[in-house]
């Protein structure tokens, strides 16, 4: 008979606090050790926030509390957490296919066509067919991430902060009165609407040319030859003559040869844009940061509900709405280093922030934002169009005043800090301290905001399209349609890209989307 310490024992005390609910607390006996087991919401105490798939799992644990205080619609937030999390869990997953299946097929491409003699046979069509099948699961898991980051990027949340203040005082006559008072100087808006073009167009640009990308991978394939060392023979020369025997396709061979093009192509494109184009001609993220700072706007962004970006863009002038001679002057006073730095700390050049806010925070985020939009107002004073402005201007300039009030430390009950991030939580790419009392603002040199747009996502997009062009190749075995179709789903996507990312831009930023060009 075993002993009573070989049994899996459970024993239920009394109920203990946890937080403002009380909870059984489990302990089971296994082979003499004593196991104390906690509820779900306590496993998940120490999990920190952070982005993509840490952060839908550090989410889970206050879903749970919100849904035993305040009822069902908590646990929908608690479902479509989870479902985030399996979405990241999924790109990831269709990395380790895609691989697996690129490996194997550089594998067969190259000890397939380098033997002298006959030692290695091409897989069976049974094994080739399992070989298709990853390729297939890695393009439908990659292809739901990618959608998944495309809804993310068209649903953000994001705020141009006018730091220009009123120069002096005008006379404006009083409608519906008989006299004229003074009022201020009004503030020219055609700034923010240029930092909101300038946005718009970096959306969907990438660290690669699409276009230069599939022709050139057409190219190498159809004209120079690299097609013919898909054929299902050991020679590995770039021409057949026609009149000989021609040995059918591998498809196999066919992904092999096609991806290590495509890798290839893409590496070169991403070594010149970074090392060459981006450095000596034109680096569009950059001079964005330089834009906003030159234009007195900031750029609030928020990725996630607590999670996001800031841009930090107050001049150091203290105006820039401006004439030229002016702004030449600033231009060089801060040149000679005779100005403060552009840094939002006294002293330091760190303009780019990644912002964990607190939950205090963005609730009075969204009570600005929701009370204040056309969208809550009457549905008679709706028909309006004067009243719909007016709706829109409040709701402007009360999001203006309070976002620059926060960056100033006007509201102590909602304030930050800034800081570094350690080095482990740079590296796992998450936060391990959770914004309550305040929010955090983390330096980042690197400019991480790119990961809201196309910019940022080079690898994702990447894999998707030589997933694509695989897939088409498979199902036709003719590079040049596969080719086609691939560029033609590139522009499909990025003119979705842009045309909702425009809509989305007008309706968070309250940006009249006739100045979106």
């Amino acid at each position: 008979m075993p002993s009573s310490f070989e049994l899996a024992k459970s024993i239920s005390p009394p109920l203990h606090p946890v937080g403002s609910c009380f909870e059984p607390m489990t302990f089971s006996v296994l082979k003499g050790k004593v196991f104390c087991f906690s509820s779900l919401r306590q496993k998940l105490e120490n999990l920190g926030g952070s982005r993509g798939g840490w952060r839908s799992v550090a989410q889970i644990k206050p879903c749970l509390d919100n849904a035993e205080t305040e009822g069902t619609s908590h646990y929908w937030m608690l479902f479509t957490t989870v479902m985030k999390f399996l979405l990241f869990y999924a790109g990831d997953l269709a990395n380790v296919f895609f691989i697996i299946t690129v490996g194997t097929g550089i594998y067969w491409l190259i000890f397939f066509k380098a033997q002298q003699f006959v030692s290695v046979l091409l897989p069976q069509p049974s094994q080739e067919d399992k070989f298709i099948s990853y390729i297939g699961c890695a393009f439908v898991l990659k292809a739901l991430h990618f959608l998944h980051l495309l809804v993310s990027q068209l649903t953000i949340d994001i705020f141009f902060i006018d730091w220009e203040r009123p120069k002096g005082k005008v006379l404006k006559a009083v409608e519906g009165e008989n006299g004229i008072r003074s009022v201020s100087a009004p503030v020219s808006i055609w700034r923010t609407y240029f930092i909101a073009n300038e946005w718009n167009e970096i959306q969907t640009i990438r660290k690669i040319n699409p276009l230069f990308q599939v022709l050139a991978v057409l190219f190498f394939l159809e004209v120079v030859g690299f097609s013919n060392l898909a054929l299902m023979d050991s020679s590995s020369g770039l021409t057949r003559n026609p009149e000989s025997y021609i040995a059918p396709w591998s498809r196999i061979l066919r992904y092999g040869i096609s991806t290590v093009l495509w890798l290839l192509i893409a590496v070169i494109q991403v070594v010149y844009f970074s090392v060459i184009y981006e450095r000596f001609i034109e680096d569009k993220i950059r001079q964005f940061v330089d834009l906003c700072c030159m234009s007195n706007v900031s750029v609030f962004l928020l990725s996630e509900r607590c999670f996001g970006y800031y841009i930090h863009g107050r001049s150091v002038h203290g105006h820039s709405d401006t004439n030229m001679e002016e702004m030449n002057m600033n231009l060089k006073r801060e040149a000679e280093n005779l100005c403060s730095q552009r840094g939002l700390l006294p002293n330091t050049d760190g303009q780019t922030f990644q912002i964990s806010i607190s939950s205090k925070m963005r609730q009075q985020y969204d009570k600005i934002h929701e009370s204040l939009t056309r969208k809550h107002g009457p549905v008679r004073l709706l028909n309006s169009s004067a009243t719909t402005f007016e709706q829109s201007t409040k709701a402007y300039h009360t999001m203006n005043k309070f976002l620059s009030s926060f960056i100033d430390h006007v509201h102590k009950e909602i304030d930050y800090i800034i800081k570094d991030k350690l080095l482990l939580e740079r590296i796992l790419g998450m936060e391990f301290m959770e914004p309550i009392e305040k929010s955090i603002f983390y330096n980042d040199e690197g400019h991480s905001f790119s990961d809201i747009l196309y910019y940022g996502n080079e690898t994702t997009l990447l894999i998707f399209d030589m997933l694509f062009f695989a897939i088409v190749d498979m199902a036709t075995q003719n590079f040049v349609l596969a080719a086609v179709l691939t560029y033609l789903q590139q522009e499909i996507f990025r003119f979705i890209r842009n045309t909702v990312g425009e809509k989305n831009l007008a309706s968070k930023t309250l940006v009249d989307e006739r100045f979106l060009i």
